[in-house]
């Protein structure tokens, strides 16, 4: 990515577009990675399935904002990318710290 990309306006704009459906597009299909944790005993792996679903789901319209926008691919593929990234580590957090508790969950 050449340097004259940071500190456009435009750019910035395609990053947090990029970075904000992902982000939509994961929660709509998901209920939380809160959720997840509350009870992983009883739904983590459908909520993971979904969880990768939305991952798939981003991926396609974050492809298909880089296609509308080749100008400004490499912000909205990082911010696509990075928002994927932190939700898929959030909701691996999730499932992995419910499933070590012994806590109750809120379904049975």
């Amino acid at each position: 990515m050449a340097a004259q990309e940071f500190g456009q306006k435009s750019a910035g704009v395609a990053f947090l577009v990029s970075a904000g459906i992902v982000y939509e597009i994961i929660a709509a299909n998901c209920s939380s990675p809160q959720t997840t944790e509350i009870n992983a005993d009883t739904r983590a792996d459908t909520l993971m399935k979904w969880v990768n679903l939305g991952l798939v789901q981003s991926a396609i319209f974050v492809g298909g904002a880089v296609l509308f926008d080749l100008e400004h691919w490499a912000p909205i593929v990082l911010g696509g990318s990075l928002a994927a990234g932190i939700m898929w580590a959030c909701y691996i957090h999730g499932k992995s710290a419910g499933l070590r508790s012994n806590d109750p969950g809120t379904e049975y």
